[in-house]
């Protein structure tokens, strides 16, 4: 998932900064921003510096994994429905 790897090497970002580093749709980002936090494995926080655009981050558990085991593996690793393709 490339709106993972972007959050765990960019830091907390914006859903219009992600789409635009990433050269993703913005409804892309959008959706998988909302399973990711369906699952747990990022978190919402309100940008001080513009409350339009929330900020997003992994949570610290997917941090960690990412880590430890990298994105390929980690994303393998993940439940049934998390990381595999629909």
């Amino acid at each position: 998932m490339k709106v993972l790897e972007g959050l765990a090497t960019k830091g907390p970002k914006t859903p219009r900064d992600l789409s635009k580093e990433l050269d993703l749709a913005p409804r892309t980002v959008t959706y998988a921003l909302q399973r990711l936090l369906r699952w747990k494995l990022c978190r919402k926080m309100p940008n001080l510096s513009d409350m339009r655009q929330p900020l997003y981050a992994l949570n610290p558990q997917a941090a960690e994994l990412l880590r430890r085991y990298g994105l390929d593996t980690a994303v393998r690793e993940m439940p049934s429905g998390i990381g595999g393709p629909r």
